[in-house]
């Protein structure tokens, strides 16, 4: 196997440097702390400010399942997924860089740009993902697939830094993070993601594809509908897409909220957590790196079990962090943050390049937005469980002999749930058919 990258290879993993930005610093880190200070001087309680932060990736993530399932079926006409992949980027950018219109209090505006950037960032990953089959072969899925997640976290770390050198600038010890700190850092990673978008824009190019149609919406509608019935004659692709909708719940859950739950749950300062949050991306990327090696000499299947097992470990710690002494607090958060770091790129990675191995090249993005559907779905349910926890608590706490649990913990042991039933389904999953075999002819299917 060739270990350097084609030119379509590097252009595809750059934009996972440059979108990555909008993951590091809007979804998990300084927007979580600028809709949290937004809230505080509106007058909002802590409790209510954590329901609403789930709440609010809740409704963001169900947008783009269902656009992600109607237009990736869309886009698979020859040409059509270029179009797509730029309409929907520069809509998640143009929210990012509009987010500095924001003033003091303002939370609803902030939250109405935050749902435009998730669905312009989240419907550009359909049509992204679907090109992994245009620029790579069966081969290589994990290794690309891997490289693009790696590099994308190593590269997320450039911006982030230089917005935490501005940000460092506008901080006041006792009010935290000024508002020009944070316009900087938004303004920051608008023009990252779009600079490293040029490549991809410039030099990949749609190989696979459905001929050109003269009612391509009409038809769309019917080849969705038509795969909607077909599905339970996928009996492989189905299991995996449903172990996929509960394990990658827990995984995206605990990205959105990640920085709340340590502003809410330790003694650590803002810049403190942020920088916690940076050394996550520098362990992330060799990991990374590592499960994409592994894989290919032990298998994926056992390396996204391993990934499984350690977020069982992740939420369990998590969860029984307020039970501990207090002076452990902070260093279990820590240990929580480094174990989120050795594994969330690399089960992501390769759920991507497995599921991309099994399905037919010419209808890359419609599966794919089944895969985003699936996902994003998925992580509905884990902020909103968490929401509802931390809403119907309040400042309860309930004690069992030496453990405590607010509501907020509640709502993070229930994420085992999925994780440990995303587990076993993905066992059985497994079991059908050969370990990674594409489907080839799908419009021979029986509806």
């Amino acid at each position: 196997m060739a270990l350097k990258y084609s030119k379509e290879e590097k252009s595809w993993i750059l934009y996972d440097v440059g979108n990555s930005a909008f993951s590091l610093t809007i979804t998990t880190t300084i927007y979580t702390i600028f809709f949290n200070t937004l809230m505080t001087q509106a007058g909002l309680k802590p409790q209510e400010s954590t329901s609403i932060v789930g709440f609010l990736n809740s409704f963001a993530f169900l947008i783009t399942a269902i656009l992600a399932l109607i237009l990736g079926t869309m886009a698979d006409y020859k040409g059509h997924k270029k179009r797509f992949f730029m309409g929907f980027a520069f809509l998640g950018i143009l929210a990012v860089a509009a987010m500095v219109l924001v003033k003091q209090g303002q939370w609803k505006m902030a939250a109405t740009l935050y749902y435009l950037s998730t669905i312009g960032f989240a419907g550009a990953n359909v049509f992204y993902n679907a090109f992994l089959l245009d620029v790579t072969s069966n081969e290589r899925l994990d290794r690309v697939s891997s490289a693009g997640f790696a590099w994308g976290y190593i590269g997320s770390t450039l911006p982030f830094l230089l917005s935490l050198g501005i940000i460092f600038a506008f901080f006041n010890g006792e009010e935290g993070i000024a508002m020009g700190g944070f316009a900087a850092a938004f303004i920051i990673t608008a023009l990252w993601w779009t600079l490293f978008s040029l490549p991809m824009i410039f030099r990949v190019k749609q190989n696979y594809g459905l001929a050109p149609s003269k009612t391509p919406v009409v038809d769309s509608f019917k080849r969705l509908w038509n795969t909607l019935k077909k599905i339970r004659q996928l009996k492989k692709i189905f299991l995996f897409l449903l172990a996929y909708f509960l394990y990658i719940d827990g995984v995206d859950t605990i990205i959105v909220m990640a920085m709340d739950f340590g502003m809410k749950n330790s003694t650590l300062g803002q810049i403190e957590l942020v920088l916690i949050i940076l050394v996550i991306q520098f362990v992330a990327w060799p990991c990374t790196i590592i499960y994409g090696r592994l894989a290919e000499k032990i298998g994926t299947k056992k390396m996204l079990f391993f990934g499984i097992f350690t977020y069982v470990l992740i939420t369990l710690l998590a969860g029984l962090m307020e039970s501990l002494p207090p002076g452990l607090i902070n260093p279990a958060f820590i240990t929580v943050a480094l174990l989120v770091g050795t594994a969330q790129g690399g089960i992501q990675a390769l759920s991507r390049s497995y599921y991309g191995s099994m399905i037919p090249k010419d209808q890359a993005a419609e599966f794919f937005g089944f895969f985003k559907v699936f996902g994003k779905f998925a992580a509905i349910f884990g902020p909103a469980v968490i929401g509802l926890f931390s809403l119907l608590m309040g400042e309860r706490i309930l004690t069992l002999g030496l453990l405590r649990f607010s509501g907020y913990s509640l709502g993070v042991l229930g994420l085992l749930v999925f994780f440990l039933g995303g587990g076993l389904i993905l066992g059985i999953a497994f079991r059908e058919g050969k370990p990674q075999e594409r489907l080839k002819d799908f419009s021979s299917l029986k509806s």
